[in-house]
């Protein structure tokens, strides 16, 4: 009887360590991956949440750049990390969403993520070195017919939102020119002040502060109306190329099967870190909108954007060649 009543005992101690621990967490440090390299949008969202969300949740968030393959080498590590709360993603338009129509072969897959929670969405904007003498998306078009094979398009890597946005800015304009894919925005944007390429289509926040110094230009902007950080630079549709409106966005997913506590929690410190006055005037100054929508409408959103870019990617014929 004693040694019956010893393992129930037993037993009950036993299946309650998870809710101990779920009661608990968090009580090491957290982690934020980002499949991008320092500089860009997706690197911007997650540095500028993770300090008020360390403050409400009381423990550390760091931040772990794993740049490499259009965002896929970082968002599989997230999808194989354990769903303890411990390990979550910055994920974005691009491995989240368009990936999955420019991938034969991904190593991940829509289930192995809990969203979270949206954190800014912002526009794409195209933009030339200072030096190119191109003043106007019609002055680049020109440019381009004069001599196309002097033309090249970068991007901050396959799949990512400027890559396809650069894919149908050229099925918009008739141009067809090289695509050349950099590990992230930083690096492209760097490529491009030293001239190695002519144009990109860049996500508003990692190119504005150097059209803000003068050594980039903006041409145009894909959003509905023009931003308020660039006044003057017009939308797509004045610029004189229609059905070019592209919205990137950028928010918070965890590893499927991560408790439904943890989400909770994950969540109110994410929405309250984008609550503070500090991180919606940086929002706004990078050309953003706040997210901070529950993960039921976030979940939502992600599937509705995989569907309406695997319609765009099979009417532009891209593909990532896997």
């Amino acid at each position: 009887m004693k040694i019956r009543i010893l393992c129930c005992a037993l037993f009950a101690c036993a299946a309650a360590l998870p809710l101990a621990a779920h009661a608990a967490w968090p009580d090491r440090p957290i982690t934020i991956v980002v499949p991008a390299s320092p500089g860009g949008t997706t690197d911007m969202a997650a540095r500028a949440i993770s300090e008020p969300m360390a403050r409400h949740l009381g423990a550390t968030v760091v931040i772990e750049n794993r740049a490499g393959a259009g965002g896929i080498v970082g968002t599989q590590q997230v999808a194989r990390a354990a769903p303890d709360g411990y390990t979550l993603l910055m994920g974005n338009i691009g491995p989240n969403a368009i990936n999955y129509s420019m991938y034969r072969d991904l190593p991940y897959s829509p289930d192995d993520f809990q969203a979270i929670t949206l954190a800014i969405a912002v526009p794409n904007v195209l933009v030339v070195n200072a030096d190119t003498p191109a003043s106007s998306v019609q002055d680049l078009i020109a440019l381009y017919k004069k001599n196309p094979e002097k033309i090249t398009m970068g991007s901050s890597g396959t799949g990512q939102s400027p890559h396809m946005s650069g894919e149908l800015f050229k099925l918009r304009t008739g141009m067809e020119t090289p695509h050349v894919p950099y590990k992230g925005a930083a690096p492209a944007v760097t490529a491009l002040l030293g001239n190695q390429f002519t144009f990109m289509v860049d996500n508003l926040p990692s190119s504005l502060a150097q059209i803000q110094a003068g050594r980039l230009r903006a041409l145009a902007i894909t959003s509905e109306a023009r931003n308020p950080q660039l006044p003057d630079v017009p939308t797509m549709a004045e610029a004189g190329v229609p059905d070019m409106v592209v919205t990137a966005w950028f928010g918070l997913f965890a590893p499927k099967g991560t408790p439904n506590d943890v989400v909770q929690k994950i969540y109110e410190a994410a929405r309250s870190a984008m609550e503070t006055p500090a991180v919606r005037q940086r929002f706004e100054n990078l050309g953003g909108v706040v997210g901070g929508n529950s993960p039921a409408q976030f979940e939502s959103f992600v599937k509705s954007q995989r569907e309406l870019w695997a319609g765009t990617v099979k009417a532009a014929n891209i593909s990532a060649g896997n």
